[in-house]
């Protein structure tokens, strides 16, 4: 079906690209009748262009490179890179993105090094939220540089100061290990920090593992998001833990960890509702992530394999090249897990 005048149109590129198909909007006419035209972009397939085009007519903006704004960039950013990632990383791009206030109705191409560091110099606030305004410029150039809106990855030149935050991670002793194994049938869901401690686990993965994904008989769970290397990853379950995994998956339910219905439980009432009250209980002053920082210390401590625990808690590494795990791998990931003793 032919679009109508002036709608603009989806044409494929000669020659072998990566987005061969391109999408071009008409801008206006010259006085000899000329067509005036502006490229949208270009992308994978046919329909993934005929769907920016459609978008385009539903929020219209301007398509010249030499017009658009730091703000209208970030919107198109989010657009297309919102509906894939999780709330709290949305949180985090939202936040960065209103940190950077000065920048907002400069234009793009305008924009220099000299900019986006003055954002950072200028931000008084912690490591890690400098650290995410950085990771929104490096976002937001990449799909500049994708959509032709950018000539340079100027964002690449950024740099920030040196981490003077002091960490509040700090792993659980043995001695504090022990006390949560000899008060593991006193307290509920003493079991599920145990697993993460055993695992390497987020907290906010731990209550999205599923029981269908969870397979016993062979010693080891899919899992896991928030990074490439860490989404629906393979982990080793360690003998430790195999018993409280096997106690806690119930035919009836979806997800390992669930409320007192049996539904889903979410991060927040893990953390409030049930972290928080063992550690009170036990006098200890932990929080969730610790557990995970547990895991690397036992992990190093013992010896395991570096690569092992880099897969196994979802580090991004030079050695790993796919997310393929044939038989031998497990078995490696085996090994290195059954080194904590």
């Amino acid at each position: 079906m032919k679009n109508p005048n002036g709608y603009g149109s989806v044409f494929k590129l000669s020659g072998k690209r990566r987005r061969p198909w391109a999408v071009r909007i008409t801008t206006g006419w010259t006085d000899d009748g000329k067509q005036l035209v502006e490229y949208l972009g270009y992308y994978e397939t046919r329909q993934k262009a005929m769907l920016a085009l459609a978008e385009y007519h539903n929020n219209p903006y301007d398509l010249s490179a030499g017009k658009i704004t730091f703000k209208e960039v970030y919107e198109r950013f989010k657009k297309e890179k919102f509906p894939k990632t999780l709330k709290s990383n949305q949180s985090g791009y939202q936040m960065a993105f209103n940190r950077s206030k000065m920048l907002h109705d400069m234009k793009f191409v305008d924009i220099r090094k000299s900019h986006m560091q003055s954002v950072i110099d200028n931000c008084n606030k912690s490591h890690d939220t400098l650290r995410k305004i950085k990771v929104l410029f490096n976002q937001m150039y990449k799909h500049a540089l994708e959509n032709d809106l950018a000539q340079k990855y100027y964002s690449r030149f950024v740099e920030l100061p040196k981490n003077k935050d002091k960490s509040t991670r700090k792993p659980f002793t043995m001695d504090e290990i022990n006390l949560l194994w000899d008060n593991i049938d006193r307290f509920d869901n003493i079991d599920a920090v145990l697993i993460m401690i055993y695992s390497g686990l987020r907290p906010g993965e731990l209550v999205e593992i599923k029981n269908e994904n969870i397979y016993l008989d062979k010693r080891y769970f899919r899992g896991g998001f928030k990074t490439d290397a860490g989404t629906n990853r393979v982990i080793p379950i360690h003998k430790k833990i195999h018993r409280l995994i096997e106690n806690r998956m119930d035919p009836k339910n979806e997800y390992l960890i669930t409320n007192f219905e049996g539904n889903k439980l979410s991060y927040y009432t893990f953390y409030h509702e049930r972290f928080k009250k063992i550690m009170e209980q036990l006098e200890l002053d932990h929080r969730p992530h610790d557990c995970r920082h547990t895991f690397a210390t036992l992990m190093d401590n013992a010896g395991a394999n570096k690569l092992s625990i880099k897969r196994i808690m979802g580090h991004a590494a030079k050695d790993i090249t796919d997310k393929v795990y044939t038989h031998k791998d497990i078995e490696q990931l085996l090994i290195a897990i059954d080194k904590i003793k």
